[in-house]
């Protein structure tokens, strides 16, 4: 039996947060998402995983059974989960190795930090649950509040799963991605401590009937994850780039050349090093304009 904690939000809330009823929310929610975007691109490793987050998310909220007001709150929530990470340090967030206590006690403190730059914003109260609880627990020990099971809300209970799956299998310069067995398993093991058990077993029966494998190791729809050949990290490829075009590594900044048929995606290194301009990361606003369009169509019927 699945159990949900009522809501605390009015279906019509965006509006009661200082959105008029006839207002377009579409720009309202396009800076949010462009933000989220930047801050993503700060990591040389980690393209793709707020799309990755929402889509998760967006699967499991379908899967149970919400409405679609729902389904878009909790995706957009998944998107935006880590945009208090735009005060956690470059050092800390490109860090290779293990990271240190104090380092461990500033990564934390992003939760807080998301939540504090949402204050006041027209919109914020709709994802204020899913950036300030992500890391939270249902055996009490996560952070930034050490909330027990019986006061976590919905959002934080998918979007926790959701990031977490994402973190296993996705790799990093210190530790190779985990299968998605491997990964479904680390869930199961950890049902009713660090994820929720009726929500997990769900995920867990989404993995395991394939209908992740569209989202797992890709940045996109249809377009796989791309790896620098010279140094590793995650070099992401938008829909509306075409074969030809000059793509660089956000970590050592080398260039490749874009080799894209209807079948394929490659990237074929040319030998050069980008310039300061054309390394300058830049926002998907096609995938971007996509899920506004999807979001605010959905939130403006509640």
């Amino acid at each position: 039996m699945i159990t949900l904690l009522p809501s605390t939000r009015s279906r019509f809330e965006p509006f009661e947060a200082g959105v008029s009823p006839k207002q377009d929310i579409r720009p309202l929610l396009q800076s949010l998402l462009v933000m989220a975007w930047m801050v993503e691109a700060r990591d040389p490793y980690t393209g793709g995983h707020l799309w990755r987050v929402s889509q998760y998310s967006r699967l499991l909220v379908e899967a149970l059974g919400l409405s679609k007001y729902e389904v878009a709150r909790i995706t957009l929530g998944g998107f935006l989960h880590d945009l208090g990470k735009i005060g956690v340090s470059d050092l800390i967030l490109n860090k290779p190795g293990r990271l240190n206590d104090e380092e461990c006690q500033a990564i934390q403190c992003h939760p807080e930090t998301g939540a504090r730059i949402l204050v006041g914003h027209p919109l914020g109260s709709l994802v204020k649950s899913a950036i300030l609880h992500h890391h939270e627990r249902p055996d009490g020990a996560g952070y930034p509040f050490g909330l027990d099971e019986g006061n976590l809300p919905i959002d934080a209970r998918i979007v926790s799963i959701c990031d977490a799956f994402d973190a296993m299998t996705s790799a990093r310069p210190y530790r190779r991605n985990m299968s998605l067995e491997d990964a479904l398993k680390g869930i199961k093991l950890n049902l009713h401590t660090q994820f929720d058990g009726n929500f997990g077993h769900i995920f867990i029966d989404l993995g395991r009937s394939g209908r992740l494998n569209t989202i797992l190791g890709h940045t996109d729809q249809g377009i796989p994850i791309q790896n620098c050949l010279t140094c590793g990290p995650t070099i992401v490829v938008t829909r509306n780039q075409k074969s030809g075009e000059s793509i660089y590594c956000p970590n050592c900044h080398a260039e490749a050349v874009l080799e894209k048929t209807k079948k394929e995606i490659a990237l074929r290194p040319t030998g050069r090093v980008g310039s300061a301009k054309p390394i300058q990361p830049k926002a998907d606003l096609d995938l971007i304009g996509e899920f506004v369009a999807t979001s605010a169509a959905a939130l403006a019927v509640g």
